[in-house]
């Protein structure tokens, strides 16, 4: 029933699409596009869970479309699917005694790299002490920066940001590898003086198997050079079982984050096969682990050299009307490249453009798979229509097909058709993105 109605729906707006103002081209289905995001977004899939069988489904079906437009996989891979292992750390055993006094389970946490480790003399890890009126999250962050070991004393007043650092790390560090061997534990205590110490802890490691799908269109003219079309399609899952009602919704169907992207990529990976004259490479990516930390990206990132990748066009949320009205975009991190700029050149004369990250406040530039490109001097950007100040369905159950505007988001994908036509003919080459002004990834989680 959902894949009628929305069907129904998107068909009904095709009238108004076509005579509107800011549809220019028709380089994109409408049928296609809505196809795609009502599997995506289907009640079938159960919110496309990294580790579910629900995302295999998904991987299988973004497969499938990229077989079906006549892309090629990737020559190190044999099919479109790209997997790779992921490891989690998670605290098994953790115990201390601080200046002869043992510490309540509740009042200690960590973050750490290592398996085992005991800490018996000072000499063992760097000491630090955040005061009542120290910015205790600053700390941590400059910690996680430097990585190495240590032990932080946290004054009392600090108990609830201590408490929800104390959450996540109670669910472990995603990691690829496990290459720099650090720990931070946080002890919640008035003490500000180490006189003696014994901290003992043991993690245990999982390891989990996670895909990416990535299709390629050969470059005609200048094949060396690739332009990275990509958006994530994993979310959230199923509401967990004690948050769930009677009759209540429990599935994250994740339709604008990020079904609206990933059907964005299918649906312009299948414009540019039907033109057949791309002059540079095209890959077109869906990256699972968006939503557990871009780990998806971050291996993709290193199946290839990132010089060779002219400009990363990441697809996240264009599924509701922007502030800027229907169909237009927004780009994050403009000032990092000049590649909006050019994409503006191509749109001078279609009605809209490419619009500068109305929300700079919310680091949205750091906030999706663009970041790990952009940290390896990728001109990477993402490219949005959500209003996420306004926003309702943010990472909720509500955020379904019924919450999208199709027309909009219809409209987004085909001013990316003609924004990037320079990118794909091999006519603008943007400027890198300058990787000493973008701020690294932790050391430690």
């Amino acid at each position: 029933m959902l894949a009628k109605n929305a069907l129904t729906m998107a068909l009904s707006l095709s009238f108004t699409l076509c005579t509107s103002v800011n549809v220019f081209a028709n380089n994109i289905s409408l049928d296609s596009m809505t196809k795609d995001i009502t599997f995506l977004a289907s009640n079938e899939l159960n919110g496309r869970a990294n580790f579910s069988e629900d995302i295999d489904k998904a991987a299988n079906y973004i497969s499938q479309r990229f077989q079906e437009i006549g892309l090629v996989p990737l020559e190190s891979e044999q099919s479109f699917l790209q997997s790779f292992e992921l490891i989690n750390i998670a605290p098994e055993k953790l115990s201390a005694v601080i200046n002869d006094l043992e510490i309540a389970d509740k009042h200690i946490t960590m973050a750490s790299t290592i398996e085992h480790f005991n800490w018996t003399i000072p000499q063992d890890f760097s000491t630090h002490v955040i005061g009542k009126d120290d910015n205790m999250r600053a700390v941590i962050s400059s910690l996680n920066q430097t990585g190495g070991k240590h032990l932080v004393l946290i004054n009392t007043a600090h108990a609830k940001l201590f408490s929800s650092y104390r959450g996540y790390f109670a669910r472990g560090l995603n990691k690829l590898k496990l290459e720099h061997q650090g720990a931070i534990v946080m002890v919640l205590t008035d003490e500000q003086q180490l006189e003696s110490v014994n901290i003992s802890a043991t993690s245990k490691l999982t390891k989990h198997k996670l895909t990416n799908v990535v299709g390629v269109l050969p470059g005609k003219k200048k094949p060396k050079e690739i332009v990275l079309f990509s958006g994530h399609y994993d979310h959230l899952g199923i509401t967990p079982a004690s948050n769930k009602h009677d009759n209540a919704d429990v599935i994250y169907n994740g339709a604008d984050d990020d079904a609206s992207g990933t059907t964005a990529v299918i649906n312009l990976a299948q414009y540019y096969a039907k033109k057949e004259n791309n002059a540079r490479t095209l890959m077109f990516s869906a990256f699972t682990a968006e939503e557990i930390g871009g780990f998806g990206s971050r291996y993709f990132s290193q199946q290839l050299n990132p010089d060779d990748v002219v400009a990363m066009i990441n697809i996240e949320m264009i599924g509701k009307p922007s502030k800027f009205g229907p169909g237009e975009m927004w780009m994050t991190g403009m000032e990092r490249s000049n590649l909006g700029s050019l994409l503006n050149e191509s749109l001078k004369d279609k009605g809209n453009k490419v619009h500068q990250d109305p929300y700079p406040e919310q680091q949205l530039f750091y906030r999706s798979d663009n970041a790990t490109l952009a940290r390896l001097g990728v001109p990477a950007h993402s490219f949005s229509s959500t209003q996420l100040d306004k926003d309702k369905h943010y990472h909720q159950v509500s955020d379904d097909l019924a919450s999208l505007n199709l027309s909009s988001m219809l409209q987004v994908i085909e001013s990316l058709s003609i924004a990037t036509q320079g990118l794909v003919n091999g006519d603008i080459t943007p400027t890198r993105v300058d990787v000493n002004q973008v701020k690294k990834r932790g050391k430690i989680y």
